[in-house]
């Protein structure tokens, strides 16, 4: 699947979870169900809305989806250590979102 000089999925219709895997695999970090639940939750917002959420945007998105104790930076921090939107939106095959640098 080719993926970006960033390193992110070019085609969001070509992701699959060995995609995700492989790229957390990468990072050296190991995804559970926790991990899955957000990257299903930022695909179907993409397919919603047709952008990658920026960290506050995700965390407001997902605190109104999946409950308060989810939607706020420390769980989400806890789950992608190198950033919620930017790791999250990549293994999920989203682009970059546009906040993160």
């Amino acid at each position: 699947m080719p993926l970006g000089p960033d390193g992110y999925l070019l085609e969001f219709l070509s992701w699959d979870h060995a995609l995700a895997l492989r790229l957390a695999e990468q990072d050296q970090l190991k995804l559970t169900d926790a991990h899955w639940e957000i990257l299903h939750f930022l695909r179907e917002y993409y397919q919603n809305f047709e952008m990658a959420p920026p960290i506050r945007l995700l965390t407001k998105a997902v605190a109104m989806k999946l409950g308060q104790n989810k939607g706020n930076s420390l769980y989400l921090y806890q789950l992608f250590p190198d950033g919620p939107a930017k790791q999250a939106c990549r293994y999920a095959g989203l682009p970059k979102p546009v906040s993160c640098i």
